[in-house]
This record gives C-alpha cells, structure tokens and sequence, in this order.
C-alpha cells in the first residue's frame, strides 16, 4: 500500500522556503537586467562636451580636474549638453579662484558661480550645479533661501568702474518664477518686469524668510503674496543717476543696488563683481542686437 504524501509542519516549512528563493532569484535577475540596461543607456549616453577657459595663471592640473568633475555631474543627471567652464584669477595675490559654469538643460539655461581656494572652488561649483540640475530634474521647488557658503560681496571703499554694461528686456513673469530663474541662474538678486503692475522689479536673497522683492513704485504685495516665503520691500525704488548710484553702493558697502534710472524712467540693477569692479543691467523695451561691453 502506497502511503499518500502529506506535508506536515516541516514539509511546509521546507516548500516556503523553495518558494522564496525562487522569487527572490526572480528579482535578482529583474534586478540585474535592470541595471544592464542602464548601464547600456550611460555607455552609449553621448559624451557632455565642457570647454574650459582658464587664465594662464590656472594650472593645467585644475583645468582637468574641473572638466572631470562637471562632465561627471552631467553625466549623472543624463545630460549631453555642451557646457563653458571659466577659471579666473586676475590679480588676486590670496590663492583663490573663481568658477563659473553656464549650460543649458532642455532649454532652460543654467549657470552657477562661487570664488574659492583651488580644488575647493571646483568641488562647490560641482555641488552647486549638482543641486540645481537636481531640482530642475525633479521639478522640485527652487531654492527659497540664501546660501550661507556664499556670503554677499559686501566692501566700503573707494568708488570703482562699471566695465560691464548689460542691455535686456526683462521677462515679463510673477515673482515666483522670476525666484527659479534667480535659482537656476545663482544670481543674487534678478531683474525681471511684475506682472502684477508691469514695473520693473527685483527678487534678492534676504531675511527674514529667505526672499525679499522690490518693485519701481508701488509697495502693495502681489497675489499670490500669502503662499510665498517672500517679504517686500517697504521703500519705494530711489531715482538716482549712474554716478550717484555708484556713489551710494560703494560709499555704503552694498553688494548691489535697485535703482529707477533719473533720465529714462527705467529699472537698473548695479551690481557688484568679485574682481571689486561693478557691472549694469539695463532694462529695455527693445532686444538688444548684441551686449554692450
């Protein structure tokens, strides 16, 4: 007589087991079929060309090592753009450089910039472009607050030149999307046109919930005011001329200044550069043919 075959606790035991390194082979090769494929997708993913423009004054060891490491954030956030890296010098005697990138990623310009010792200043633009492709990839919200690593260029002193002019018409945008752009771009303060009131206007890093907005004229917040991190200036935009707005940002230390220029009417932004010279952005109705050095 054939006994029929049972399975009792042990038996059970043993088949649940079978079971389970079956599914767990079965994911492990999902798992690993995944991978190839994305290790297939980054071998043929085209190499991001990234130009670098030093001084002479840059060794050729930090030229390539800060190629390596933004081809290597690029890389990681699947993109092939093309990217400008400058290295700069100058006359600094203190052993500090300052990186700039630029790039575009799907259309959307992107540019980050800190001033630093060697090999550090490359490391800090390689994490700042990591974050800010980081958020533009996920679509996460900007950057709401300012960056403590890069505090604001602040000198008293002597008056300096303007030896960069830049004519733009301001994009016409609220000022959360005009705080993305400032994010994107890693400026410390962006003109742009309010859409609520059509003046010119800036966003700029500050306290005391991160953002602050100031307009030409009117000092009423604008709509969407409750739902923003942002505060307004309470002081309407000062009419000054070029000298004298010079004048006011260097005698007081300013790392920029908003100002409604005294003969067109319009917004400019004076800003201060981290070679201690200044640099203008002009507001304009009509697109520029080309930058005025």
């Amino acid at each position: 007589m054939c006994a029929a075959r049972t399975f009792g606790p042990v038996s059970a035991a043993v088949a649940g087991d079978d079971m389970e390194r079956q599914r767990t082979r079965s994911n492990s090769i999902t798992i690993r079929r995944s991978c190839s494929v994305y290790a297939n997708e980054v071998a043929t993913m085209p190499e991001p060309i990234v130009a670098v423009i030093a001084e002479d004054a840059i060794a050729v060891e930090e030229e390539r090592r800060v190629r390596r490491e933004i081809t290597r954030v690029l890389r990681r956030h699947g993109s092939a753009d093309a990217a400008r890296v400058r290295l700069t010098r100058g006359s600094r005697s203190d052993g500090t450089t300052l990186t700039q990138v630029n790039t575009c990623v799907a259309g959307t310009p992107v540019r980050c910039q800190i001033d630093g010792p060697d090999g550090l200043a490359v490391r800090s633009a390689a994490e700042r472009l990591d974050g800010q492709l980081d958020r533009l990839r996920t679509q996460a919200a900007p950057r709401w607050a300012p960056d403590a690593s890069r505090p604001p260029l602040i000198t008293v002193g002597e008056e300096r030149p303007i030896v960069r002019r830049k004519v733009c018409v301001p994009r016409l945008c609220d000022p959360a999307t005009a705080v993305a752009a400032m994010d994107a771009l890693d400026y410390d303060a962006h003109l742009f046109t309010d859409l609520d009131t059509g003046e010119e206007a800036i966003v700029y890093w500050a306290g005391p919930l991160g953002v602050r907005m100031a307009r030409q004229r009117r000092l009423c917040p604008p709509r969407e005011f409750e739902q923003l991190p942002l505060t307004i200036n309470p002081h309407p935009t000062r009419i000054l001329t070029e000298s004298a707005a010079v004048h006011r940002l260097c005698d007081y230390g300013l790392p920029f200044l908003f100002y409604t220029d005294a003969e067109d009417g319009r917004g400019r932004l004076l800003y201060r550069r981290y070679d201690g010279d200044l640099g203008l952005v002009i507001a304009t109705s009509v697109p520029p043919v080309t930058d005025v050095a």
